[in-house]
């Protein structure tokens, strides 16, 4: 009885912490929408500057006023991207801290099988599930972490090369063909 203790209380323990890494995850995961909406009136400035006609307007006169302002974009974005990828990496911190509960609790089942056997396993009671059943629980919820993705995870291996102003094929080559569907639309008239 002594393992099916342990084995209870390692559940009890895992499912406090599971508690306290979704709120984390959620807390993450909301800190993105600000996030993403700088972004989109960046690259929405961005578009709008690579359209403007600076010799022909009144900012004409300002010859480097183009090359400033794309500096200034260009460090803004790289600012933002790099808040996103400080969220990114609390994301995967959640998600491994869940796996690495999870294997903690099944390695203990592992040790203690032969002491508690598999009546006592299959056991359930009254208010309770079996043991098994709620280790197959445990590798639910394991599972549902491990296959939520990260957001920007496949972005942030492809580069994003911020080049100087009117080199590049507009703010997607710059912030990535996939931004627009970060924003939950796209904008087929500015694609490069």
């Amino acid at each position: 009885m002594a393992a099916a203790a342990a084995l209870a209380a390692a559940l009890r323990e895992w499912a406090a912490a599971a508690a306290r890494q979704d709120a984390a995850w959620r807390a993450a995961m909301a800190a993105w929408a600000p996030l993403l909406v700088s972004l989109a009136g960046l690259a929405a400035q961005m578009r709008a500057a690579q359209r403007l006609a600076w010799g022909g307007s009144p900012l004409g006169p300002f010859g480097d006023l183009r090359a400033r302002l794309w500096r200034k974009q260009r460090g803004a974005a790289e600012a933002l991207l790099e808040q996103l990828g400080g969220r990114r990496a609390e994301l995967r911190a959640v998600r491994d801290a869940v796996g690495a509960g999870v294997a903690a609790v099944l390695r203990l089942y592992e040790e203690r099988a032969a002491e508690l056997g598999l009546a006592a396993a299959l056991r359930r009671g009254p208010r309770c599930p079996s043991l098994a059943d709620a280790l197959e629980g445990l590798q639910d919820v394991e599972r549902y972490y491990r296959q939520l993705k990260v957001p920007g995870e496949q972005a942030a291996a492809a580069p994003h090369p911020l080049r100087q102003p009117g080199r590049h094929g507009g703010p997607a080559a710059v912030l990535g063909e996939d931004f627009g569907a970060l924003q939950g639309r796209r904008h087929s008239r500015y694609a490069s």
